[in-house]
């Protein structure tokens, strides 16, 4: 079927008139609303009429189709309805040429709208009103004032448009000039003033104006009360915010909808979650507002089973509901789970916000899935959004963190208006994917670096391992006058911790207690991890017990120090006196750093008992590093039948190192039968690492099999492997020093002299 559209309805008007009435004139001028009709040949359409009621009954078919066109947007039918009203002579009565201004107004024809204005006959408040509105909302505010500077009489209407306008349009000091001047002040006039404060960010100025509103008597609506409740919350004033919760009670506005909606708001940025339920319980009528402001308070206190069974019980749901659970599972690790919630989400019609978007962005790139990430892209192609600076930077970064910075850079290129944020995430993706060149060449070239910007350079070098070049960076910043901040200091401990530099360690414990620094968890998590890999064992526990709050982060790094520093019985010790004096609950990271101590020092049941206690006891689903260490565990202590049967159970496809564990653990004991089947699986997971075909060759020639061990030897060269030689590296003045085994090269000035000392050290040795 055909859709009935305006047009189709004007012809069927016009058709039905054109064999209409020619009643006496007698009869039209008796009708009260006649005293105005066009005494000219357009006339004519009228005069064909045969009572005074089916002219009325004309004007308002008329005016309904108009109003059609304009919900609508159909200009198209709008200038056709237009072009009978004038050929019939009816265009300037008042029922017509309000509904024209209506339609030409809702189709954004500000030039159409004001000649329709100019048309009508005589001034009519009203249609003044109309006409300004449209040209307000559609921006042209010097055309709004020009017509309201020309209006002969004014009314309330007419300056609360203007303070609304200028207000919509940021234009707040011209909008107070507007409310200022305005006679005639009301609830509406007050409400928008106070609406328009909020719009702008301006939340304090609201509340000033909401009490000089309550002193001159005037008594606040709904409206007033709802952005009153936003102002409160935007300014963090509670103690006022609680104020106006008693007023609004007192009025019995607390079963109004969008009030209660702004009182759940309220009470869940106050952290009164359990007064958030209880409005949310009492309310008589719920949207989805109301049931996606409660399913904010389970997310803000990190229940998300609870959440997420809220979620599924919602009755309805809209983009901001699905966008809040979505980055809750981003958050929380769980991306696969924020990925099958898109997928319904985009299934069952929804379109995806900026906010949405950016959070699936960064679900791919922690599950490292480029594939998933490019998808979301040719989404955001589709929908428009890809001009979004928040999305590009969302862009940006994906693509990094799964290794395509090139792709990255793409983005980054057609990225009109780029932000810190965008310049940022491009330096730290080159940073980390080993293109230090490239970051170093786009840090120079952002504009107003930050120490947002230092650190994005500085953690990706970290990431990388050139920790040379992060000691670097680091001195170049403290030489810029750039303060560094607890993330800073986090990334460049990292740094030493893993080039066990105690000495700048130290220097850097210094300049954090000297900027106050030391009651941060995170810091005190980077020197105790950096005290015990330097092997300073007795600071990295001093570091540790004096911390004022732990976390499960800080545990770890403290028990696997231990563990690491052969005080194995030490960690486990500690392990067991958080379980029983702490509510913390033990993370993946935790429960592998026990696991490790555990193999340190050889506790096989109590590495099994740990194992079990993570999936049963807690529900946390190990990962192959999980599965790696009780393979070592397994296999150190002799037990290399049980830990190859537990390698072939292992329900995930087993990472590289855990048969590197077995095949070690094979050489050490000799069992060069287990150790072949290890070798083969190592080989046919691809990874060409000489150092397991060192192992496999050791084994053999541990048992005799030195024909083995020759066609060993002939497949690395045949595979042109050679074995990895030895490296080690010292800081001397500020300047790291790296050597190779047995490297007589230029590393350093002095390396003959230094090889000639070791000679001579040698023979002493052997004499």
């Amino acid at each position: 079927m055909v859709p009935f559209c305006p047009q189709h309805r004007v012809l069927l008007l016009c058709s039905s008139f054109s064999r209409g009435f020619s009643p006496p004139h007698a009869i039209l001028s008796s009708a009260p609303s006649m005293d105005a009709l066009p005494q000219s040949n357009s006339a004519m359409g009228w005069s064909r009429f045969s009572t005074a009621a089916a002219f009325e009954t004309y004007l308002g078919t008329c005016a309904s189709l108009l109003l059609e066109c304009a919900a609508r947007r159909s200009l198209a039918g709008g200038r056709a309805i237009h072009a009978h009203a004038i050929k019939a002579g009816v265009s300037s009565f008042r029922p017509v040429s309000a509904k024209l201004l209506e339609m030409y107004s809702s189709c954004g024809r500000l030039v159409d709208c004001v000649s329709a204005l100019e048309d009508a006959r005589g001034f009519d408040l009203f249609s003044w009103n109309v006409a300004i509105a449209s040209c307000a909302r559609w921006g042209n505010l010097d055309t709004a004032r020009r017509l309201f500077d020309e209006m002969p009489k004014k009314n309330d209407v007419s300056w609360t448009v203007m303070v609304d306008a200028f207000m919509k349009c940021g234009r707040v000091r011209e909008s107070v000039e507007f409310f200022r001047r305005n006679p005639c002040l009301t609830v509406v006039s007050w409400t928008a003033a106070i609406c328009g404060f909020v719009q702008n960010g301006l939340e304090y100025e609201a509340l000033v104006f909401f009490r000089e509103m309550l002193e001159t008597g005037v008594i606040p609506n709904e409206v007033t009360y709802t952005s009153v409740v936003k102002a409160c919350v935007g300014s963090n004033s509670f103690d006022v915010g609680l104020s106006v919760f008693g007023l609004i009670v007192r009025r019995g506005y607390d079963k109004h909808l969008s009030v209660t909606n702004s009182l759940i708001t309220l009470h869940i940025r106050m952290q009164d979650l359990d007064s958030a339920r209880t409005v949310f319980e009492q309310m008589e009528k719920k949207d989805v507002i109301s049931w996606t402001a409660v399913l904010d308070v389970y997310i803000e206190v990190g229940e998300l089973s609870k959440a997420r069974h809220f979620f599924d019980e919602m009755p309805e749901k809209n983009e901001v509901s699905w966008s809040a659970m979505i980055a809750r599972y981003t958050q929380g690790g769980c991306a696969m789970e924020a990925l099958r919630l898109f997928d319904r989400m985009v299934s069952d019609g929804f379109k995806p916000n900026t906010s949405c978007i950016s959070s699936v962005l960064c679900a791919s790139a922690s599950l490292n899935n480029v594939l998933l990430g490019s998808n979301v892209h040719g989404l955001v192609i589709k929908t428009g959004v890809d001009g979004n600076i928040f999305v590009s930077s969302a862009l940006i970064d994906m693509y990094c963190k799964c290794g395509k910075p090139d792709e990255g850079r793409q983005v980054f290129d057609t990225t009109s208006e780029k932000n810190a944020v965008c310049w940022n995430a491009m330096v730290a993706g080159y940073s980390s994917n080993s293109r230090s060149d490239e970051a170093e060449e786009l840090f120079k070239r952002m504009p107003g670096k930050g120490i947002i910007s230092w650190n994005g350079l500085i953690s990706g070098l970290v990431d990388n391992e050139d920790y040379e070049k992060v000691m670097e960076t680091f001195g170049r910043m403290l030489v810029s006058g750039q303060m560094p901040d607890q993330t800073t200091f986090s990334s460049v401990l990292c740094a030493c911790a893993c080039f066990s530099s105690l000495e700048k360690g130290k220097n850097l414990h210094g300049k954090i207690m000297k900027l106050g620094f030391m009651d941060s968890v995170f810091i005190g998590t980077a020197l105790t991890d950096m005290y015990a890999k330097s092997g300073d064992v007795e600071s990295s526990k001093k570091i540790f017990s004096q911390m004022p709050e732990k976390n499960d982060v800080a545990w770890a790094a403290m028990i696997q120090g231990l563990a690491d520093n052969g005080l194995a019985e030490e960690s486990v010790v500690l392990f067991e006196g958080m379980r029983r004096s702490t509510e913390i609950i033990p993370s993946e990271s935790l429960f592998l750093s026990i696991l490790s101590a555990c193999v340190h020092c050889g506790l096989v049941d109590k590495g099994i008992q740990y194992f079990d206690l993570m999936k049963n006891g807690y529900g946390i689903i190990p990962t192959q590093k999980h599965y790696t260490c009780m393979v070592d565990l397994l296999a150190r202590a002799g037990r290399l039948r049980e830990a190859e049967k537990f390698i072939n159970k292992i329900p995930l496809r087993p990472e590289s190192n855990a048969w590197a564990a077995l095949l070690s653990a094979c050489r050490t004991q000799g069992n060069d039968k287990i150790g072949e089947r290890a070798a083969k699986r190592l080989w046919a997971l691809g990874k060409q690492n000489p150092s397991n075909y060192i192992l496999l060759s050791n084994i053999y020639a541990s048992v005799g099999r030195w024909k083995d061990v020759e066609k060993v030897r002939t497949l690395m060269r045949q595979t042109g492997l050679k074995k990895t030689r030895g490296c080690s590296s010292v800081l001397i003045q500020d300047k790291f020093y790296t050597f190779l085994s047995w490297d007589a090269s230029d590393n350093h000035e002095k390396s003959l002299e230094m090889y000639w000392m070791l000679e001579l050290l040698m023979s002493e040795l052997t004499a």
